[in-house]
């Protein structure tokens, strides 16, 4: 029968394997995605959150339309997971701000990694949408490479379908609202404790030199061709006419009567302004050649 100290060295050497793994996994993962790919997963992943005007019932499990317009910045990401008795995470994606005249900024790339003990076997792929309701949680994203869930930055639980306007009022919104899927599913995992990285390799490969996260942002970059379709899905959320899709959906029902009494939140405000003002806002940065248009 083992010891207890061959018992406690055959874990330290388990341990060491473990977080060997999850970096390995995390650079593999990590390599594999450029800038251009990682706003065409994010298109992808933000569509399946979003009301589907082909299966009505969506309108009930969707992000609605409110949260998105009085949205200040999205991070959308991928995590996947993988073990057997210990697990390894590696995930990447890419944050967007709203800039002061409605539009959304240069994507910056980030990223996510770790590892952890339990009982896991298999994999799993989770999909997240991060929802930015507050100024002071996009700088998080962007003043210091890395951003921490937690503590005054955490990230509640988003409203789905109608019937939400309490959550979405001012008075009641959380700094971030985060969304999760896995295998198509809604599932409320906890972000706490979670570090997001900003890809500093990515965006610098991508826009050709490096550029702080911060200027992407704040609008200091032109919003590149390779992000259009991640943009188009957001356009097209905010402009869908959730009331006239719910009258012909539900022609004599409660459920669009919330929706035709409460007026759309207005998506240009003084916050975004003075975001930009404290940031010297002026101009917009030289941006070297693309190699990837």
């Amino acid at each position: 029968m083992p010891s207890f100290e061959e018992i406690k060295e055959a874990a330290r050497r388990a341990g060491q394997r473990a977080n060997m793994y999850a970096q390995t996994a995390t650079a593999q993962f990590h390599s594999g995605f450029s800038l251009p790919s990682e706003c065409n997963r994010a298109a992808k992943v933000l569509q399946s959150f979003l009301v589907d005007p082909e299966r009505p019932d969506t309108v009930m499990s969707s992000i609605p339309k409110r949260v998105l317009l009085r949205a200040k910045g999205l991070a959308i990401f991928t995590v996947a997971k993988a073990g057997m008795g210990w697990s390894g995470k590696a995930g990447s994606g890419v944050v967007t701000a709203r800039l002061p005249d409605g539009s959304w900024s240069a994507p910056s790339c980030i990223a996510t990694g770790g590892v952890g003990f339990g009982w896991q076997i298999g994999a799993d792929l989770t999909e997240f949408v991060i929802v930015m309701n507050t100024e002071e949680a996009v700088r998080s994203f962007g003043l210091s490479g890395n951003m921490t869930f937690g503590g005054n930055m955490s990230a509640a639980a988003g409203p789905v379908g109608r019937g939400s306007s309490a959550m979405m009022s001012v008075g009641h919104m959380a700094p971030m609202y985060s969304y999760s899927r896995s295998k198509g599913l809604y599932v409320g995992i906890s972000l706490e404790g979670t570090v997001l990285m900003e890809r500093k390799d990515a965006n610098r490969e991508f826009y050709g030199q490096p550029i702080p996260a911060m200027d992407l942002l704040l609008g200091k970059v032109p919003a590149p061709e390779a992000a259009s379709a991640m943009y188009e899905v957001i356009e097209a959320a905010e402009d869908f006419d959730e009331t006239a899709f719910l009258r012909a959906v539900y022609p004599n029902s409660s459920h669009r009567s919330q929706s035709m009494q409460e007026p759309e939140p207005d998506i240009y405000d003084q916050d975004q302004e003075d975001l930009h003002q404290d940031h010297d806002g002026d101009g917009k940065a030289a941006v070297g050649s693309n190699p990837s248009n």
